[in-house]
């Protein structure tokens, strides 16, 4: 079983946070989950870059961390569609949030980028 180097300190609420959505994708999907988007193809065509291995990855950890849930239809083919909980749904003004903050620093960032290079 894999063992943390670095355990997670559950007095911080921000190392808490950061280890249930402090990834790259797992904002965006949250974003398009609660838009309606529920199937992992459509999700794969929603979000800009993500493979389906990583999504298939952060699907299930969001899972495991209560902020989604699966449901799958046994028919032919088989379907399986994703739902925000309760959990999941508190979230959605800290995502908003940082959406709206991105937009607004995104053109600061990419004048900082370009005079990088």
């Amino acid at each position: 079983m894999y063992q943390r180097k670095i355990p997670i300190d559950y007095e911080c609420g921000l190392s808490v946070a950061m280890e249930v959505v402090g990834s790259k994708w797992k904002f965006c999907i949250l974003d398009e989950v609660s838009k309606g988007i529920k199937r992992p193809k459509d999700l794969v065509n929603a979000i800009n870059g993500i493979t389906k291995r990583v999504l298939q990855k952060q699907l299930r950890e969001l899972e495991l961390h209560g902020l989604l849930e699966k449901t799958i239809y046994t028919e032919v083919p088989l379907r399986v569609e994703y739902h925000l909980t309760a959990s999941g749904r508190s979230l959605l003004p800290l995502v908003s949030a940082v959406d709206q903050w991105g937009m607004g620093f995104s053109s600061q960032l990419k004048t900082i980028l370009e005079t990088e290079e």
